[in-house]
């Protein structure tokens, strides 16, 4: 068993101020797809709407005890973590209430490491990755998720506006590191929901390539109704269609991240 703050586990937020990039569909299925290679992943669902739980297979009736709970210290994440279909996968899970925290939190002294707070606490865990799932802003929640993470992992859409929006959410990191959290990295962009018949999509990858070179995750994952399908079956695309597109595409992220982490 290990502690959080040992060193042991690594802690990655995925952040984009923007929605509908697929930080939640990243979440669930990059983590499904390290669990596949046999490591211990847990999620925290750090966005209101609760999609990464929904995703999971975690019914509203089951979220009695939620990342809203552990960010004001009610409860540890070890007594928050629930099982998932997943073997090797575990979920905080969230709900609305959690759309209230930024208020709250605000008259907390320590309001920017709450949630670093909960991962290095006394409880015990055997987690070898944590992935934040974080909300479509750059608000209270995503800079405790960045104060509490090891790297930034970046999923960005291949639209016209995708690195306008990068460029904000650099400055935004810089600031996390100069004031709170100066070990924060940046585990690297991956390009989400990719159509290579599309020329901007193309120029998209191209450009970001170029400015940003070796952060650039090398898998690409493409557009795929699969991939789209799989939450309303509360499944991770690797368990609804195996052979998918998505499926493999996000194997291949698994397998990038893990050999990224050991070079």
């Amino acid at each position: 068993m290990s502690d959080f703050d040992q060193g042991a586990t690594k802690v990655v937020a995925i952040v984009n101020q923007k929605g509908g990039v697929g930080k939640t569909t990243t979440a669930i299925n990059l983590g499904a797809a390290l669990a596949a290679q046999g490591k211990r992943v847990a999620i925290i669902d750090l966005d209101p709407q609760g999609n990464a739980s929904t995703g999971l297979g975690i019914d509203l009736d089951r979220r009695q005890i939620t990342t809203y709970d552990v960010l004001l210290g009610d409860v540890s994440v070890t007594d928050a973590l629930q099982s998932t279909d997943v073997q090797n996968l575990r979920i905080v899970p969230a709900n609305s209430d959690l759309s209230s925290a930024d208020v709250e939190m605000v008259s907390k002294s320590q309001r920017v490491s709450l949630l670093r707070s909960a991962l290095n606490s006394r409880g015990k865990t055997d987690i070898d990755i944590v992935l934040i799932d974080c909300p479509p802003s750059l608000s209270l929640l995503t800079v405790n998720a960045m104060v509490a993470a090891h790297s930034v992992l970046v999923p960005l859409q291949s639209e016209f506006f995708a690195l306008e929006g990068l460029s904000q959410l650099m400055l935004t990191i810089r600031e996390v590191r100069q004031t709170a959290n100066p070990r924060l990295g940046i585990e690297g962009v991956v390009l989400t929901m990719f159509d290579g018949r599309n020329k901007l999509a193309q120029g998209v990858l191209a450009d970001a390539r170029e400015t940003l070179g070796s952060l650039v995750f090398d898998t690409i994952i493409p557009r795929n109704v699969r991939v789209s399908e799989a939450p309303s079956f509360a499944q991770p695309v690797l368990d609804y269609d195996p052979t998918s597109k998505g499926s493999i595409a996000y194997r291949a992220l698994a397998h990038e991240f893990i050999a990224r982490e050991t070079a």
